[in-house]
């Protein structure tokens, strides 16, 4: 039986001590300070710098307390200059960064640092991730149960890299299947891929499975956005040429409505098979799409619509909370990278992590499944 650790919630980690707590989570204790000095920046250049240095240090896959050497030095990481090496060695001494605070109070926008902090609630680090994956008490989900990621984007759309790099890179972590989701037409701002534009993405995808010869299989999915009545950027008949249709909010991320009624509009069509990043958070910038969620997961269960736990480390949506919520309510569920780019296809052990912390068997987990049973869900 998994366990639910109170670990790596809360930016803190056990390697280190603040006050008369352990810390949980240092590197993303260390990134999130670093994100606040981002944010209180007048000069786009030092912005852009603490916003790549709170990256970097989310993606480091050890915790930053066991890479310190001997007299506190730090080993080399790109895009970590001297400030952010400073911020780190405070954290790491104190559990806190006495030079951000004094920073943030000089700043005058510590009430917003403060409200920013809030929309960091249950976000986890790379580092974190991966304790929890190699921690045996999470014994309900094993790593090995995870045969593929179903969304990632490719140059069809917003991602870096085409349909046959990624494929490549897909069978290289040792995956049987994926899934391209390049976004739909009605999302300009993402580049969203036209019908026959689509048709062409087919071609590609037939000729990579058709290499493949049976040892892995490509799926040809589509990101559909959903508006602000509910309805899709697709019609019937073109939802109906993929394999798999996602479902996702990108719009009025920010607003404190009830947002139910256009959540279960989504996962009423038939098309939808599954509600991917369903709440649109984002860490320290927005809380995403307010409803009555646990209503919107007894409709998801009901029609067999997958909920997914998204593993962008800016998103992590669904985190490990609200899945609990989900399972409780009878949901399937889908845990992907959304990665725009080969090298960043290990954001799904962040969404495997928070799998393993809310509990959630493989049966229930759509990436789990035997292919039979994975496209007769597709099917409808």
């Amino acid at each position: 039986m998994a366990r639910k650790a109170a670990t790596g919630t809360d930016g803190r980690s056990r390697n280190m001590r603040h006050a008369s707590s352990p810390l949980l989570d240092v590197n993303a204790a260390i990134a999130g300070t670093l994100s606040d000095l981002a944010f209180i920046q007048t000069e786009t250049a030092r912005r852009y710098a603490y916003r790549r240095a709170a990256a970097a240090i989310l993606a480091v896959e050890h915790s930053m307390a066991d890479l310190l050497r001997p007299g506190g030095t730090l080993p080399k990481i790109p895009g970590i200059g001297p400030s952010s090496s400073r911020v780190i060695q405070e954290v790491l001494a104190a559990g806190e960064s006495p030079s951000a605070e004094a920073k943030i109070d000089a700043s005058g926008k510590r009430a917003e640092v403060e409200r920013r902090r809030t929309l960091r609630k249950h976000f986890i680090s790379r580092a974190e991730a991966r304790r929890i994956l190699e921690d045996p008490a999470y014994d309900l989900l094993p790593a090995e149960a995870y045969r593929g990621d179903f969304q990632m984007h490719s140059t069809w759309s917003d991602g870096a890299n085409t349909v046959a790099e990624l494929a490549a890179a897909c069978a290289a972590r040792g995956y049987t299947r994926a899934a391209i989701t390049d976004h739909s037409h009605g999302l300009a701002l993402a580049g969203g891929m036209s019908m026959p534009e689509a048709a062409a993405q087919r071609a590609e995808i037939d000729a990579v499975n058709a290499a493949a010869g049976g040892a892995f299989h490509l799926f040809q999915g589509v990101e559909a956005n959903i508006g602000e009545d509910g309805t899709l950027d697709l019609t019937d008949e073109e939802a109906a040429r993929f394999d798999l249709v996602l479902a996702a909010p990108h719009s009025l991320l920010r607003k404190g409505h009830d947002q139910t009624p256009r959540m279960l509009a989504a996962v009423a069509n038939p098309r939808v098979r599954i509600l991917a990043h369903p709440r649109g958070r984002q860490s320290s910038v927005r809380a995403g799409v307010h409803g009555d969620w646990d209503v919107i997961f007894a409709a998801a269960a009901a029609r067999h619509v997958a909920v997914e736990l998204d593993g962008d480390p800016s998103r992590q949506d669904l985190d490990h909370t609200m899945a609990a919520r989900a399972l409780a309510a009878g949901c399937l569920f889908a845990v992907d990278s959304d990665a725009h780019a080969t090298t960043e296809l290990w954001y799904a052990e962040i969404a495997l992590a928070h799998a393993r912390l809310a509990g959630i068997p493989p049966d229930r987990i759509v990436n789990c499944w035997p292919l039979d049973r994975l496209q007769a869900w597709m099917a409808g």
